[in-house]
């Protein structure tokens, strides 16, 4: 067992998995964040839906799923190990006085490397044909006026593969698709740039809405769609 991270299923070799970096908003108990509870359940800490639809991908679909059981807040997995993010001093406006002063190789050590070394150990056992990366996506942020109106958003960074037949695909399910949106794959990619394109594997970044996938009917819906067509990319890809 472990504090950072939990698997759920068993690879296949040449099948299809998903990571969820950013599926928990646990707080270990010895790491005052010195934050309001309330900000736990908001996006800064968490992304809301990924757990429960990585679940059911695993449960009922066939894709075993790598999930993250930390908060960002504690240790941002999907960042560099020199990114100023990586242990947060405020998110959208919000401070983290709890982070100020961290020592930031005890969360490295303690979070970010265990979480990545059972991903690449994972992954090297079962060869993946695809990984999809499982993300979701506050409608706005608090510190912008910016509406972000896409429900579905696919990501990458220089290996665009998977997305190019993803996209339309998404599209035909009557979802408003950004293509490199609500940001950019170029710029936040960290997990898929070491474990998928760093590796020479496909990858497939997808970004959800979370007002669109807050209940258990939402994540049922989400998780048939994405399973569906991840199946079909990885079969264009093979």
């Amino acid at each position: 067992m472990s504090e950072v991270f939990r698997q759920v299923g068993t690879p296949t070799p040449g099948g299809i998995v998903c990571t969820a970096d950013h599926a928990s908003n646990h707080v270990p108990a010895d790491i005052p964040l010195g934050i309001p509870e309330r900000l736990l359940h908001e996006h800064i800490a968490v992304d809301i839906g990924t757990a429960a639809i990585a679940e059911i991908l695993s449960y009922n679909h066939g894709i075993p799923a790598h999930i993250a059981a930390v908060s960002r807040l504690v240790c941002d997995l999907n960042r560099e190990e020199n990114a100023p993010g990586l242990v947060p001093e405020a998110s959208d406006g919000h401070a983290i006085p709890g982070n100020v002063g961290a020592d930031r190789e005890e969360r490295l050590n303690r979070f970010h490397r265990p979480y990545h070394e059972a991903l690449a150990e994972w992954l090297a056992a079962s060869e993946p044909a695809l990984i999809l990366s499982l993300h979701s996506f506050t409608p706005r942020l608090e510190t912008s006026d910016a509406a972000r109106p896409w429900e579905v958003g696919v990501l990458y960074n220089t290996d665009d593969r998977a997305a190019r037949i993803a996209i339309p695909l998404l599209a035909a399910e009557g979802l408003n698709v950004g293509d490199n949106l609500p940001y950019s794959g170029r710029d936040l990619n960290y997990t898929m740039n070491r474990h998928a394109e760093g590796e020479g594997r496909a990858s497939l970044g997808i970004e959800l809405r979370q007002d669109l996938v807050a209940t258990p009917a939402d994540h049922a819906r989400y998780a048939a769609i994405l399973a569906d067509i991840a199946q079909r990319v990885a079969s264009a890809l093979a």
